[in-house]
């Protein structure tokens, strides 16, 4: 090959034109930037957020992994996952729980206030939730499950809770829990003694009032045994003793962390019971009224989403449940001997065959 073809064969390849050459590198490179900078905000957009969820009777290790074994963990969990929270990537989850012991609510929330947690999220037990109002001032929190929050004085209103508190009720209003005795009473025509197995708390506060008001009215015998989580044998103990014709669980934090053991006591004493959360008809229970509190898991997800997002706790109004279910389970009837009168039939939303 002569030079005269090298030279033309070169010409082909970069033309001689150092303008056009030059030309078309800024060309190239202001592209490139303009496609580099959508992505380059996307990557600085991607901030690791740090969220806690605290509950204060169930066990850590139903607690953990990407699919919890307790249902409001998982349910709150998937949630955050489907708005575009996932752990590894944008999201550290602390996951603490007091395992039945209120000496460790101090703690727990001191190593959260260390670690500079954005969110916390707690389960609504009365003793858990005052605390952290008097140790956290300007970390936001999320109650999911909270109960008579402007009359605890926790916030100022549930339309505008004017601090660092917000989230959701379980109940709106004691009268709910009384209308679940008189479903019971009605469900057992001849229970005339009826063990109310609660924390004193429970037992003491505007909602327990208002069962046992109703209870005479109902021809009902109310009998408390304290709800000691750390020691329910005694508390099982004391209720053998009472020889009650029903059981009648409280709609505390307590009866849902150990909602398991309840439901097996209930059945090796051939004990009716009614309870306050769904699932727990689910596990055996004759009957349960009240809120899918599992779907408070899911709402309380939304409330943080929100706040790393810029809402203010204060702004943000929180939520009352507007519907109860009536859950039966035929299975505990049958094993129990009860035949369910057709008025109580008629009015569940669920029966379990």
């Amino acid at each position: 090959m002569n030079k005269q073809s090298v030279r033309l064969r070169r010409d082909l390849i970069a033309p001689r034109s150092a303008g056009v050459s030059r030309s078309r590198r800024r060309w190239l490179l202001c592209a490139g930037a303009l496609l580099a900078a959508p992505l380059a905000r996307a990557q600085r957009a991607e901030k690791v957020h740090r969220v806690a969820w605290v509950l204060t009777t169930s066990p850590i290790a139903q607690l953990v992994g990407p699919e919890p074994v307790h249902p409001i963990t998982r349910a709150f969990v998937h949630e955050m996952r489907a708005l575009g929270y996932v752990e590894g990537r944008n999201l550290i989850l602390e996951r603490r729980s007091a395992e039945g012991d209120p000496k460790r609510y101090a703690p727990i929330l001191a190593g959260l206030i260390r670690s500079k947690t954005e969110v916390i999220v707690l389960a609504g037990n009365t003793g858990l939730n005052r605390l952290a109002k008097e140790m956290i001032k300007t970390i936001p929190i999320v109650i999911f499950a909270m109960s008579q929050p402007v009359r605890r004085g926790l916030v100022a209103s549930l339309a505008r809770p004017g601090g660092n508190i917000t989230g959701l009720t379980v109940h709106s209003g004691a009268e709910n829990e009384a209308k679940r005795l008189q479903l019971l009473k009605e469900a057992i025509p001849g229970a005339t003694r009826v063990t109310y197995l609660g924390p004193r708390g429970a037992w003491d506060d505007a909602v327990g009032l208002a069962v046992r008001q109703a209870a005479p009215r109902l021809g009902v015998q109310l009998l408390l045994a304290e709800h000691t989580p750390t020691n329910l044998g005694a508390t099982f103990a004391a209720i053998d003793r009472q020889h009650p014709d029903a059981l009648f669980a409280s709609l505390s934090a307590q009866t849902y962390g150990q909602r398991e053991q309840m439901i097996d006591y209930a059945r090796k004493a051939r004990l009716p019971g009614t309870y306050p959360y769904l699932v727990m008809a689910n596990l055996g229970g004759l009957m349960a009224y009240g809120v899918d509190v599992v779907d408070l898991g899911s709402r309380a997800a939304h409330y943080v989403d929100k706040i790393l997002k810029g809402a203010k706790p204060a702004d943000m109004a929180i939520e009352q449940p507007t519907k109860f279910n009536l859950v039966l389970n035929m299975k505990t009837a049958n094993a129990l001997g009860i035949t369910l009168p057709q008025s109580i039939l008629l009015r569940a939303d669920k029966v379990i065959d």
